[in-house]
C-alpha cells in the first residue's frame, strides 16, 4: 500500500498528527456532521457514521464534540451546510494525488486547492483524470505488541478480511469497506486493542521517487494539502526510499 501508507507512516514519524489533533478533530467533526445528515445519527444504522464516531475516538476527541456534530449534521444545531468533492491531481514527478474535501464553500476551496498544487510544482486535474488508479479499501491497524501474528491473521480472515501485513510496528489488516465492521469487532471480541481503522484509497501502481528534491516537493505538497481545513484524506501513489527520506530529514 505505497503511497498513502507511505504519507501516513511518514507523518506519524514526524510527530505531524500529534501536532496537528486540534485540526484533526474539526476534520473528523466535518466527517461526523456529514454522516449524520446523510444517514441519521444511529451509527448502528448508519455505518459511516460509525466509522466517523470510531475515527474520531481513536484520536481521543471528546464526547461531547462527537455529539455536538451528530446534532449539526441532523439539523439540531447550525452549521452542517458541507458539501462533498473529490480533487484529484498531479504532485512532482508525475506522482497522482487524490483529495476527499468537505467544505461549505466550494468557489473558495478549489483556487485554494490548485494555488497549493502550483506552489509545490504540481497541476490540479480534471475530475476522473487518477480516479481510476485508486480502490476504496478498509484499514485497520494493531500494535504487533498486542497480539500474535497467527491468531490475528486467523482471526481477520474468518472475519471477512483480504489480508495482514506487518507495517513499521504495527499490523497492518485490509478489507473490503463493507466488511470494516466485523473485522473490527471481530479483532476486539478477540480481546486484541485495536489502534485506527478507516476507509483509505489504495493506488494500483506507484511511482518511486530517488531524486530527493522531487520527493521533498511531493512530500511538502502532501504536507500543505493535508494541512488545509477543508481536506479530509489525501491518497498519492508514490514511494520513497529509506535513503531519500533520510536526507529529507
Amino acid at each position: 500500500m505505497a503511497g498513502h501508507s507511505h504519507w501516513a507512516n511518514i507523518a506519524r514519524k514526524k510527530s505531524l498528527i500529534d501536532a496537528k489533533r486540534g485540526k484533526l478533530w474539526s476534520k473528523l467533526a466535518k466527517a461526523i456532521i456529514v454522516a449524520a445528515k446523510l444517514g441519521g445519527s444511529d451509527p448502528d444504522a448508519n455505518l459511516r457514521l460509525r466509522y466517523a464516531i470510531d475515527a474520531a475516538k481513536a484520536v481521543s476527541m471528546p464526547k461531547d464534540n462527537i455529539q455536538r456534530a451528530i446534532k449539526t449534521g441532523c439539523g439540531e444545531l447550525k452549521g452542517g451546510n458541507l458539501e462533498e468533492s473529490v480533487y484529484e491531481g498531479y504532485a512532482a514527478g508525475g506522482v497522482a494525488v487524490l483529495c476527499e474535501i468537505l467544505t461549505d464553500n466550494r468557489n473558495r476551496t478549489a483556487p485554494e486547492i490548485r494555488k497549493i498544487f502550483e506552489l509545490c510544482d504540481g497541476k490540479l486535474g480534471a475530475t476522473g483524470c487518477v480516479a481510476y488508479l485508486f480502490t476504496r479499501k478498509g484499514l485497520v491497524r494493531v500494535s504487533n505488541e498486542s497480539c500474535n501474528e497467527d491468531n490475528l491473521f486467523e482471526v481477520a480472515i474468518e472475519a471477512g478480511a483480504d489480508d495482514v501485513q506487518a507495517v513499521d510496528n504495527s499490523w497492518e489488516i485490509t478489507c473490503d469497506p463493507q466488511m470494516m465492521s466485523n473485522v473490527v469487532s471481530a479483532i476486539r471480541d478477540a480481546d486484541i486493542l485495536v489502534d485506527s481503522s478507516e476507509i483509505i484509497r489504495v493506488p494500483a501502481t506507484t511511482v518511486q521517487i530517488e531524486d530527493v528534491a522531487v520527493a521533498r516537493k511531493v512530500l511538502y505538497l502532501m504536507e500543505r494539502l493535508d494541512d488545509h481545513d477543508d481536506v479530509q484524506s489525501v491518497s498519492a501513489n508514490f514511494s520513497i526510499p529509506d535513503e531519500a527520506i533520510g536526507q529529507i530529514e
